[in-house]
């Protein structure tokens, strides 16, 4: 049986920019899946996870500008499939790359990404991969050894090592992202990505030209360190998975640690950011 997970269904109005505010609060809160729709946002978190007045401190619930009602329930991993089938559709960014389903038609693009999410995060459609899927498109990864920490489905790893990239690892603590993520890579011919379940403490005595970090805003300050004492000389480390407001506790705590600020690209208030020590 797989894990169990609390879906919470809200329905708000106005949608914006409550939506955006909501993500980041119950992100904040441990929800780790997200799925927008015309009513508002579909909201994921592990049962396990989940504890008595989870939401009773969300700000965005009590501003009066907005009306937001919610409902839960219990929900297998495996009743997602049907679900995103229901919502998915292709992606693509530039004009290079395209992230689609199986189901869906190829079309003629140089990178032609095939990824079955399952309740793994990272389609493509958030707008954090999808920035972090811009930051890879404009870099040259010729050889470049990377990580792609918190790797969801793999779409950075197979996008990075589509680009030339090589080793590549991808790790994710949540075995459902592990098992995707090695159906994903073997499904895009990027089955030499070596894939791990677990955290920020198998990096120990690692080291990488370039680290992809699309997680959360704690997670990020937590590991900021780690990564830093795992980049190369002229390594490159690409963050996302936060808003605009936390980039000055992000960007203080990598120069901290030696990394500069180099460059960012937003969307709807979230952000991706490029670092270089």
């Amino acid at each position: 049986m797989g894990l169990v997970y609390l879906e919470y269904d809200f329905k708000i109005n106005p949608t914006q920019p409550a939506t955006d505010i909501l993500i980041a609060e119950l992100g904040e809160a441990g929800f780790e899946s997200f799925v927008e729709n015309d009513s508002g946002l579909l909201a994921y978190i592990l049962k396990s996870e989940w504890k008595e007045g989870i939401l009773d401190h969300l700000f965005i619930l009590q501003h009066p500008d907005f009306e937001i009602t919610w409902t839960s329930k219990e929900i297998e991993q495996q009743n997602w499939n049907a679900e995103w089938e229901k919502n998915f559709h292709p992606i693509t960014v530039g004009d290079k790359c395209m992230v689609r389903a199986p189901f869906h038609k190829a079309m003629d693009v140089e990178y032609d990404i095939v990824i079955e999410p399952k309740m793994s995060f990272g389609t493509g459609h958030h707008e954090t991969t999808h920035m972090m899927l811009q930051h890879i498109l404009e870099t040259n990864f010729d050889g470049k050894s990377v990580l792609d920490m918190g790797c969801g489905t793999g779409v950075l790893a197979i996008l990075a090592k589509k680009r030339g990239a090589g080793p590549v690892d991808a790790i994710d603590i949540d075995e459902w992202c592990y098992l995707n993520t090695q159906e994903n890579v073997e499904r895009n011919d990027c089955s030499d990505i070596q894939v791990f379940q677990g955290d920020s403490n198998l990096l120990k005595g690692k080291k990488y030209d370039v680290i992809l970090a699309n997680i959360n805003r704690n997670i990020l300050l937590e590991d900021i360190p780690i990564y830093a004492q795992c980049l190369n000389p002229k390594g490159q480390l690409f963050l996302s998975g936060f808003y605009l407001g936390d980039l000055d506790a992000i960007s203080s705590k990598c120069k901290a640690y030696g990394l500069e600020f180099e460059k960012k690209l937003e969307k709807n208030r979230w952000i991706s950011v490029k670092y270089v020590n």
